[in-house]
């Protein structure tokens, strides 16, 4: 049996996640709600710098 489970987005920080908490910024406020990835990789990219991601992983562009 494979069990998935459903990705939710950070309120605060945005960022990607499968736990019950985010790990980029530890708030427990996630959204099921949520549209378009951005995957960082360079905290230094211009993406980062203007999106004030800190931190690489998968963040949401909108969250709900």
């Amino acid at each position: 049996m494979i069990i998935i489970k459903k990705t939710q987005a950070c309120r605060s920080c945005k960022y990607l996640t499968t736990e019950k908490k985010c790990p980029n910024c530890g708030s427990s406020n996630l959204s099921p709600s949520w549209k378009g990835v951005i995957v960082v990789l360079d905290i230094e990219s211009q993406l980062a710098k203007t999106s004030n991601i800190n931190k690489p992983g998968k963040y949401a562009l909108y969250v709900g």
